[in-house]
Order: structure tokens, then C-alpha cells, then sequence
């Protein structure tokens, strides 16, 4: 049931909120999540930001949160970068921010064309220019060089509808290439694993929560959790008709999860 959910893995935007508008609901569950000393994770795929903007832009949201708490594909990127690309040049196509975060983890990277890259990066990049582009595909029709995506996103939502997210970029490069990337975010299993050894929970104590269900459900289907779906991201119902990814809860929005949760304690 859900009343005996106490690690909340959230995804963020289309979620909890759109843009910097937090939407309802959200800041009910989590101050319930922290009166039952429980554990809110934010597992997003947007790697524009690093987890320590993440926290700021929380803080200017209303929202206290620790970086702790950000898994985002930024943050498993890096760590995919330094297992595999440590002392290799890295080509990125992302923001600033994420470039800077990969540095901080001691990476070797470029945002212009470079012959002797070993990979080229693709993030959600709000700074996209067609340079960008242009040097990723120079790079990529070289079959040694290996194709990455932070996350399988097609699009963003945002307060006028939705924007490319990072797999949406990556599709103008595949038909260009004729390539496909390996994607390291959701639906990779990894953050969830991540989020439950920081706090040695258990499987069953856990709850994915998104408006995605090819990323957000699929991740906490691959890791073995229960997943609820909100309808006010990039998913619609009647996805659900045919989806390969069925959620184990389906909610209007966060403020209807909060609310369940609510009734059934008192049940």
C-alpha cells in the first residue's frame, strides 16, 4: 500500500513542477514525506543542470534539498564518464553547467571539435548552436568514436508545451549519422539502485514517481519498484492502452497521490 511507501524517487519536471512553478500537491507530500522520516530522492533526466544548481534552483522554488538527494543523468553521466573515459578527451554537447560538472569530477573535455576524442556526449543543452551539431557529426562518422546520450528523453516539458530534451537532439544527429547512442539516465535502472544504497532501503519501501512512462515507470520497472504515473508531464491515459510499461499507480497529479496516501491512513 501506499501509506508504507518511505522512499519517494520523484522525477521533476512535468512532475513536481513545470519550469520553476512548483505544482500542486508537491509541498504537502513532501513535508509528509519528512514527518514520517522518510526519504525524498529527485532522479531527473535533465542534465542542464548540476546537482548544486539543482539545489539553488529548489531553494528559489521554496524547497529545501540537499545535493544529496539530486541523482540526476548528469550526476550518473559523470560517474559513467569517469569509470569508462578517465584520461580520454570527451566531446560534450551540453550546458555550461553540466561541462563544468564534468570537470569537477576531473574529466578531460572539449565543446569543439577535436580528432583525438574518444566519445562524444550529448546532453539536454539549452545552449545548443549548430556548431555544436556540426563538430558532433564531424566526430561521429568516425565509427572508434563512441556515441552517448545522458538521457532518453525526446522532450521537456515547459510552461508554453514542451522543448527537445536530450534524446530529441539526439535524433536529429541519428538520422545525420545513422547512428544511435547508448543512453545513461532512465530508463537505466542505476539511479534507483544509487538512491537505495545511500539510504539501505529496501525495494519494497520505495515509490518511482513521473509523467514518463518509456523513462520515468520503465526505470522503476527494471529496478523492481513500484511506480505511479501523474498526468501532468509528457504522458496522457490513454498511453496506457498500449504501453510496454504499465505503472502500478496512475494519479491526475501530485496533489491526487498525496491525497490517496492521506485516505488510506486513516482507512
Amino acid at each position: 500500500m501506499l501509506k508504507e511507501k518511505r522512499i519517494f524517487l520523484f522525477d521533476i519536471d512535468g512532475t513536481l513542477s513545470i519550469d520553476t512553478t512548483v505544482l500542486e500537491g508537491t509541498m504537502e507530500l513532501l513535508h509528509y514525506i519528512e514527518e514520517i522520516g522518510g526519504h525524498a530522492f529527485y532522479i531527473t533526466n535533465n542534465a542542464s543542470k548540476s546537482r548544486n544548481d539543482y539545489v539553488q534552483k529548489f531553494k528559489h522554488m521554496g524547497i529545501a534539498a540537499t545535493k544529496e538527494q539530486f541523482v540526476t543523468a548528469g550526476y550518473a553521466s559523470c560517474l559513467y564518464m569517469k569509470r569508462h573515459y578517465s584520461g580520454k578527451k570527451i566531446f560534450v554537447v551540453g550546458t555550461t553547467s553540466f561541462v563544468e560538472e564534468l570537470k569537477d569530477y576531473g574529466l578531460d573535455v572539449t565543446e569543439t571539435y577535436d580528432k583525438e576524442a574518444a566519445a562524444v556526449l550529448i546532453g539536454f543543452d539549452q545552449e545548443l548552436t549548430y556548431k555544436k551539431v556540426k563538430d558532433a557529426c564531424h566526430l561521429l562518422f568516425d565509427k572508434k568514436v563512441d556515441y552517448i546520450g545522458t538521457n532518453a528523453d525526446l522532450r521537456c516539458p515547459t510552461n508554453f508545451g514542451f522543448m527537445p530534451d536530450c534524446a530529441g537532439i539526439c535524433q536529429m544527429l541519428n538520422v545525420t549519422t545513422n547512428r544511435e547512442p547508448f543512453y545513461i539516465g532512465k530508463p537505466n535502472p542505476d539511479m534507483v539502485t544509487l538512491c537505495l544504497q545511500m539510504v539501505n532501503g529496501t525495494k519494497e519501501e520505495a515509490l518511482v514517481v513521473g509523467d514518463r512512462l518509456y523513462t520515468d515507470i520503465a526505470c522503476g520497472i527494471h529496478a523492481g519498484v513500484d511506480t505511479a504515473v501523474v498526468f501532468t508531464g509528457e504522458a496522457k491515459r490513454e498511453d496506457l492502452k498500449n504501453t510496454k510499461y504499465p505503472p502500478s499507480y496512475t494519479f491526475e497529479n501530485i496533489k491526487e497521490l498525496y491525497e490517496t496516501i492521506q485516505k488510506e491512513r486513516v482507512q
